[in-house]
Formats: structure tokens, sequence, C-alpha cells
């Protein structure tokens, strides 16, 4: 008579279920903490001063506009510094025409990114602004575009538009597109 081997004990662990109620906590407890952290960071760290870039903002938004525009931008270093310091200009002036509730959260994300905690855990850069190369950064970028956090995509989305925008508006941009210019009225 063949014996019946005997069931196997299941060795697999309890899977947690995740509730509604637990969710919920999961979501408000998230978000008190970001609140709290960002608020702090924008204390002490602003990245807005009077509507315009604060230093450590314009030494960030240096590097990403750098990495976006990678190809578009001059290379040779001299060149490369004139033109992204025209683009932090026309930055500022295109600050000057968001409302003030865009410039609040506009302000919070530069604080944050500005910030070393902010920096790696956003944008995933363990290097400072400084030291980090246009490689790296552009890999960052990209890390965060293709994230499947909602929140890093929309960072990602909300510095883009904030590049993309003052780089068209310079005239010297129009001549590496081949765009002439708007019509004289």
């Amino acid at each position: 008579m063949p014996s019946h081997p005997s069931k196997p004990e299941s060795t697999a662990m309890p899977q947690p279920t995740l509730r509604r109620r637990s969710f919920l906590k999961l979501g408000i407890g998230s978000a008190v903490v970001l609140a709290v952290a960002g608020g702090t960071v924008a204390m002490l760290k602003p990245g807005l001063v009077d509507g315009k870039l604060s230093p450590s903002a314009r030494e960030a938004m240096g590097k990403i506009g750098q990495a976006m525009l990678a190809g578009l931008l001059p290379s040779e270093p001299a060149a490369l510094q004139a033109a992204t310091e025209a683009i932090l200009q026309r930055t500022d002036v295109f600050l000057a025409g968001l409302p003030v509730h865009v410039l609040e959260e506009l302000g919070q994300l530069l604080s944050l990114l500005t910030s070393a905690p902010g920096r790696r855990l956003l944008v995933g850069l363990p290097e400072s602004w400084a030291e980090a190369t246009v490689a790296q950064t552009s890999a960052a970028l990209q890390s965060m575009r293709e994230s499947g956090m909602a929140l890093r995509i929309q960072a990602y989305q909300g510095l883009h538009d904030i590049v993309f925008a003052p780089y068209f508006s310079g005239e010297e941009s129009w001549q590496a597109i081949g765009y002439p210019g708007p019509r004289a009225v």
C-alpha cells in the first residue's frame, strides 16, 4: 500500500494587508511629515528670496539647466557659464510673472532640492550641486522622469518648465533653433 506523503507545512509568511484606514493614516502621516520637513527646510534655506532664485537655488538650477539643455548650450566653459547666467536671469524674470501660490510651491520645491536630504531623496543625486557633473545630474533627472512616484515625476516636470521657458525666451536661443523671432507689428 502506497504511503501518502504528508502534506508539507506551508512556509509562506502571511501577506500583510493594508486596509483602507491604515492607508489613510499612512497618507495623512506622510503629508504631515513632508509638510513639517518642507516648512523647516524652507525656513532654514529658502528657495526664493524676494521672488527670485536664492544663491543656493541658482546653483541648483544652473546645474539642472546645463543638464536639461545639454547639446544646446555652448561647450566652452566661459561661454557655458555666460549662457547659464543669462538663463538664470531670465528665470528670475519668468518667476516675476507667476501667481503667488505657484511661487510658494516652487519656493518649497527649490528649498527641498537645495537641501542634502531633499537632493538625495527627491532627485537621487548624492553629490552636491557644486560637485555634480552634467552627466550625473542628467542621470539623476532621468531617474526622476522615469520614476514610479508621482511626486518625483511632478517635480521633474516643474523643473523642466522652469528651465525651458526661460531658455526659449532668449533671442540667442531663437538663433540656435532657427526661429527668426516675432514679427514686428
